[in-house]
């Protein structure tokens, strides 16, 4: 039985299931940053969250080129899973006690999915050379990563940074030089679900917000905006945007189909999901002050939450289709800067801002002609 994934695969459940411990990542990373309120926590969250996100991407990589009905991926999946949730578990310590047990994790969870793009490779000629070089240049990063775990301190920070531009030179590397037969549909799916249930943990924020508070018509009418600027978000990727990605990405052949999936989702994606967390991050502090003014640091995490999401997605489809969605980038800068000049002001107006924006967005790229 080959193990090389056929032309219609779809994602799978056991693949959801892999999503969902990374997805626990993000929200550790989210307990993080509200716990720290500080730039060295932003600076610790950027380095774990990419360590994180490379992992997923990784694995994306190489399930959307493995039949991920074979009994012997699945059950690498589910082994690789297991691993993973000791990934996530470590993660608001892994900058402390926990970082070697981050690191081993991570580095294990890696190997599996390198292991797995070799077996593939042996039955796609194609796919040879450039796996070889992927994953040599690979290794350079995984080692960065166990060495900073086990030193600790300062030099945890620069071997880990290290570690993430290894990561973009072997993807730049070997992505250009080969066509990898990206699987457009598997693929804009994985993703499409990690930023689904990524927001829908947003979601989750608000409710136990308002179920652990005493309910007033102030917190109920901040919840119920809340609910509907993160349908707003929604809306902005899945409505319109996700599948012209979609679309670009199986319109391009060979080659330039592996740029697009590694610049449009595994790059790019990687700031909208931080800007996710950003936006999660805020809505912890809105909750909190419903009938005041939202505090400035909330309100630009939740400016800059919103402005990562959706401007990340016009950046996307430029880079997949070269066409430019002002429809898209024009209220949403506007919003942007109306929600900074809303600083000090009520958290009800931060968020009427916000929804009135997406609206904006979603009107517009419903009645107006696409350029994509």
């Amino acid at each position: 039985m080959a193990i090389t994934s056929p032309e219609d695969q779809k994602v799978t459940f056991v693949e959801l299931f892999f999503d969902l411990v990374f997805v626990f990542s993000v929200t550790q990373i989210v307990k993080l940053l509200n716990e720290g309120h500080d730039w060295i926590a932003v600076g610790q969250s950027i380095l774990i969250f990419w360590l994180v996100w490379w992992t997923w991407s990784q694995l994306t990589w190489s399930l959307n080129a493995a039949d991920t009905t074979h009994p012997l991926v699945e059950l690498s999946i589910l082994i690789t899973t297991g691993v993973a949730l000791f990934v996530a578990v470590a993660v608001p310590e892994a900058f402390g006690d926990r970082s070697l047990l981050f690191a081993v994790s991570y580095a294990l969870v890696r190997t599996m999915g390198l292991t797995l793009q070799f077996f593939v490779s042996l039955e796609n000629p194609s796919l040879r050379q450039a796996l070889r070089t992927w994953i040599v240049l690979s290794t350079g990063g995984l080692s960065a990563v166990l060495i900073g775990g086990i030193i600790g301190g300062v030099a945890q920070y620069w071997l880990w940074g290290l570690a993430i531009l290894l990561d973009i030179i072997a993807a730049g590397v070997s992505v250009q030089a080969k066509d990898w037969n990206i699987h457009p549909e598997h693929f804009a799916e994985r993703h499409g679900l990690f930023v689904i249930i990524a927001i829908g943990e947003t979601l989750t924020v608000v409710a136990v917000g308002v179920a652990d508070a005493i309910w007033t018509s102030q917190l109920l009418l901040v919840a119920v905006l809340s609910v509907a600027v993160t349908g707003g978000l929604w809306w902005s990727y899945f409505a319109r945007a996700k599948p012209a990605l979609e679309r670009a990405l199986a319109s391009n052949p060979g080659s330039k189909r592996s740029m697009i999936a590694r610049d449009s989702y595994s790059f790019i994606h990687f700031l909208m999901l931080a800007g996710v967390i950003a936006y999660a991050t805020s809505m912890e502090a809105i909750l909190v002050h419903a009938a005041e003014p939202l505090p400035p640091a909330a309100t630009l995490a939740f400016a800059l939450g919103i402005t990562l999401f959706v401007g990340g997605m016009a950046i996307a489809l430029w880079r997949a289709t070269g066409a430019l969605a002002l429809t898209r980038v024009v209220p949403m800068v506007v919003m942007a800067i109306a929600i900074v000049l809303a600083i000090g002001m009520s958290t009800v107006l931060v968020l009427a801002i916000a929804l009135t924006g997406l609206v904006t967005i979603g009107v517009l790229e419903q009645r107006v002609r696409s350029p994509f």
